[in-house]
């Protein structure tokens, strides 16, 4: 049955081509500058583009097969991968995507499938032209167009980031609810597309396609039922800007992934050049780390790449200081698991403890302070706060999750009540090739990424103290006035924004649960 159903979808797709094209009236106009297009009122038009021709600045998909291979795949997927692009570079196009469609997705689970909503997004926005950007945002409606890519790979970016209503794609085939690494037959893609167009001109009346020289799109497809056509060359899309952060239509806050370098062919290279002094390196990081005295830890873990900066406002540093200070609350941003660490790193001191919601048993193990993990009931996790600055420093970390962008989740308010003094400290961690944080990765490995970066850096800034409200909040409103006022004296020394954004937002966007982590 599926086999003559695809017998009868081909046949009425040639017979809609040759045949029924002959009887169609209008000859679309052809341009070869969109950019014109900034100019014209497109409120009412319906804008339809290829992707990968006429938005995205660079020509190659390596990039995003590689983040596909590795993120989904693992390591030696994404070697694989590299290995064959030599052979996969001297084959026809349309070969070479199927060979890295077939690497990357061949046995992936389709459930656990989330490269394209958490991780690609970032990658596609920071290759989108400006120019063309500015046109599409002019449009009354938007379809993206993709022959090359499988929709689950844009379908996030486009849909969730760029506003485009409708996404043409080619499903990827799955057997048993895993990938066989095959994408659907390209007719019926074209059908699929012929059949939306046809539509999308009955509905708006005016059609405007935007492709490139280089796509087949163009060729039947796009000429058939767009009123004009416009190309876009290569030589114009090296002219392009990059679209800026600020003009995101959406802004990139949660993103996944390990990879905090775009894995261009050079860059892959670079990065399995590096991955086995990377894994000896984080090896011999974490065995200074662990096993050695801060004063003697310190100067080695600087000399093997790692930098910390520290800086102390003056009232902090006679607080911090003073003969007298017994237990002192610190309330941090978080950018990785070693937040806590690299606080008691500035300190120079062990004697120091930080709680947690969910962290892994490894993690735990390998912890050179002490952690203590809270049951999220309010109450009882108060209790045990209090007793545990009692014994001595206490790190929190409010936002409950880490944030990669410069952007500051909602501050929870249980933090204030729990000493009259609070010690704001903002801390910044920029990554080079890996990032130490994960939603739906292990979190056991997110130290050891962290520390195989070549020089893992940090900067803490401990900042004027605030005062709690352990003892005075009769109505229960001024602690969250007093969270608010930490996180917006955190983001103002960081120049990070401050959101509403909690820890179930994240890992509903990354990971599709609400934050739970198992304790492997």
């Amino acid at each position: 049955m599926p086999v003559k159903m695809s017998i009868f979808q081909s046949l009425m797709f040639l017979f809609n081509r040759f045949i029924l094209r002959r009887y169609r009236s209008h000859k679309p106009k052809y341009q070869t500058c969109p950019s014109s297009l900034l100019q014209t009122d497109l409120s009412s038009h319906t804008l339809i583009f290829h992707l990968e021709g006429a938005l995205l600045k660079s020509d190659s998909l390596f990039p995003y097969f590689m983040l596909v291979a590795f993120e989904a795949g693992g390591v030696m997927r994404s070697l694989l991968l590299f290995i064959l692009y030599p052979l996969i570079s001297l084959m026809s196009h349309e070969m070479g995507v199927k060979v890295m469609v077939f690497v990357s997705f061949f046995g992936i689970k389709k459930d656990s499938f989330r490269a394209g909503r958490a991780v690609l997004p970032k990658y596609f926005l920071e290759d989108v032209g400006l120019e063309m950007f500015k046109v599409l945002r002019k449009g009354g409606k938007r379809i993206g167009v993709s022959d090359d890519l499988p929709q689950v790979m844009v379908e996030g970016f486009l849909k969730d980031y760029l506003e485009t209503e409708v996404v043409v794609g080619r499903e990827m085939k799955v057997v048993g609810g895993y990938y066989i690494g095959i994408m659907e037959d390209k007719i019926k893609h074209d059908l699929d597309f012929d059949e939306l167009v046809r539509k999308e001109r009955l509905n708006t009346g005016h059609v405007i396609g935007i492709t490139s020289f280089n796509t087949s799109l163009h060729r039947y497809l796009f000429s058939q039922f767009c009123q004009e056509i416009y190309f876009v060359k290569k030589s114009d899309k090296r002219n392009w800007q990059t679209l800026p952060k600020d003009q995101y239509p959406k802004p990139l806050i949660f993103h996944d992934g390990r990879l905090a370098i775009k894995p261009t062919l050079m860059n892959t290279l670079v990065l399995f050049m590096w991955g086995p002094f990377a894994i000896a390196a984080a090896a011999a990081r974490l065995f200074v780390s662990l096993c050695i005295p801060y004063t003697l830890s310190i100067p080695i873990l600087g000399f093997s790449g790692c930098r910390l900066t520290v800086e102390i406002d003056d009232v902090s540093s006679q607080k911090l200081n003073s003969s007298q200070r017994k237990g002192c609350l610190f309330a941090c941003n978080h950018r990785t698991l070693l937040d806590p660490l690299y606080i008691g790193f500035s300190l120079k001191t062990k004697n120091i403890t930080t709680v947690t919601y969910s962290l892994s048993r490894v993690s735990e193990l390998l912890a050179p302070i002490k952690t203590v993990r809270l049951t999220r009931d309010r109450v009882s996790d108060g209790k045990a706060m209090k007793k545990l600055l009692s014994e001595g420093d206490l790190v929190v970390c409010p936002e409950g999750t880490t944030c990669r962008e410069p952007h500051l989740l909602r501050f929870s308010p249980l933090f204030t009540e729990i000493s009259d003094v609070i010690v704001p400290v903002a801390v910044t961690s920029p990554a080079t090739f890996f990032y130490g944080t994960t939603a739906s990765g292990l979190k056991a490995f997110d130290p050891l990424f962290f520390l195989m970066d070549p020089y893992p850096s940090y900067t803490v800034q401990f900042l004027d103290p605030v005062s709690g409200v352990s003892c005075q909040d009769p109505d229960g409103k001024l602690k969250f006035e007093v969270a608010n006022h930490v996180q917006s004296v955190i983001g103002k020394a960081l120049d990070f924004e401050c959101t509403n954004l909690t820890r179930k937002d994240k890992y509903l966007i990354l990971a599709g649960n609400n934050g739970v982590v198992k304790k492997n």
